[in-house]
């Protein structure tokens, strides 16, 4: 099968990368804007002609579509991860080839939804920000284009390569900061969240499964369970070998001023500290994934413990 996978080196593009590559049954192209890639190619700026002329040589069975930023203002956000799959789309319509494409859609798409509850794929999606209505925009175009398509709504990955300036990755590089400087305290604010986090790991497993099958429409992928920010801290803390207090901050999701790893009352080291979660989900979010289990015959596997562990021994390791 050939798989022409575009934003191979982004966060979760790298995992689905390895996972694909470690089926002997996939020959994979990989096309980006980084000069590692096999083909150098901007689906922000580049022409949907140049792309269907790559496509018929090439000629993929399957193209999934990792590529987007998480970050940026309206204009970018719309340009990378709506205008770009725009392009992937009516290259696809005008190709020969006939690819089937799966799309890397996100829970910001979504928006808020009611504490206690799961959302499923058919909930109407109300996203609480530009991010989460330009990743929208892109699923519309993807299910209005009479494509052979799905659309991956993912929730929270973690993991491996999680970004520093991710929430979790941010809880990391504070405890590390703590511990390399001897604090018995850690200061953190905006833990009230509670978001379903999934390792980028079960994802490209997902990717995998819904480029050999035939499931169409969006499909939730996270692990069904939602986890408060501070009892990811905790655990965090545990498996970091962190015996310091963690001091939760009050106060509305906004700009905070708060110490972050400093002993309390330490004037000097005031900084300010962004709500960790500005996706425009609230304070919940929860996936639904019975689809997932019966149409892609996927369930998450690696507990978030284990997710935590990855993310700190790589902050750990930092300089």
């Amino acid at each position: 099968m050939r798989v022409l996978l575009i934003g191979a080196n982004g966060y979760i593009g790298r995992f689905v990368a390895d996972r694909l590559l470690a089926d002997p049954a996939v020959q994979l192209t990989a096309l980006g804007r980084g000069d590692d890639a096999d083909v150098r190619f901007d689906l922000a700026s580049g022409s949907p002609g140049a792309l269907t002329r790559f496509l018929d040589a090439v000629h993929p069975g399957v193209v999934i579509n990792c590529a987007g930023t998480t970050r940026g203002g309206a204009r970018d956000l719309t340009r990378h991860n709506t205008v770009a799959v725009a392009t992937v789309c009516e290259a696809l319509r005008r190709s020969g080839c006939g690819a089937r494409l799966v799309q890397i859609g996100c829970a910001a798409e979504y928006g808020p939804s009611q504490p206690g509850s799961s959302t499923a794929e058919d909930a109407v999606p109300r996203p609480g920000g530009p991010y989460g209505v330009s990743k929208l925009a892109a699923t519309e175009l993807v299910l209005g284009s009479g494509l052979d398509a799905v659309v991956l709504r993912v929730f929270s990955p973690a993991g491996p390569g999680t970004p520093a300036g991710s929430p979790l990755g941010r809880l990391a590089e504070a405890m590390r900061r703590a511990m390399q400087s001897g604090d018995g305290e850690l200061k953190l604010g905006g833990l009230g969240a509670q978001r379903d986090f999934i390792d980028v790991r079960d994802v490209a497993r997902a990717v995998h499964a819904a480029s050999l099958s035939a499931a169409q429409g969006v499909i939730n992928i996270g692990s069904g369970r939602a986890v408060r920010l501070r009892d990811a801290a905790a655990t965090l803390a545990r498996v970091a070998g962190y015996g310091g207090a963690l001091h939760e901050l009050d106060g509305p999701p906004g700009p905070l001023r708060a110490a972050i790893g400093h002993p309390r009352g330490d004037s000097d080291h005031v900084a300010p500290v962004a709500y960790p979660y500005p996706d425009g989900c609230g304070s919940w979010q929860q996936a639904d994934v019975r689809t997932a289990r019966d149409r892609l015959g996927w369930r998450p596997r690696i507990n978030l413990e284990e997710s935590l562990a990855d993310i700190w021994m790589e902050a750990a390791c930092r300089i």
